[in-house]
């Protein structure tokens, strides 16, 4: 394919093609590592994000039983008022 002059070890690293190949391949492996960053940074986002969401649910529970409490307290508040008052 190649006539060398020299060594025939040096076919291998010798070919037209070797420094678009080395480019191409450079290219690549910085192109998937740019990839992999941006799934784990939407990854992580999400994690974020569910994290967040969970917790408001549970502090939404707690303010609910809160204001349930609350109602309750008034309720019986009430009753002993009238029942005072009778």
């Amino acid at each position: 394919m190649f006539k060398s002059t020299h060594d025939s070890r040096i076919i291998l690293f010798n070919t037209p093609l070797r420094g678009t190949t080395h480019a191409v391949l450079l290219l690549a492996a910085l192109l998937g590592g740019c990839g992999m960053e941006a799934a784990t940074t939407a990854a992580t986002g999400a994690a974020i994000k569910k994290q967040e969401v969970d917790a408001g649910r549970k502090t939404m529970g707690e303010v609910q039983q809160k204001v349930e409490q609350a109602a309750q307290q008034m309720q019986r508040a009430q009753a002993e008022t009238e029942a005072a008052s009778k």
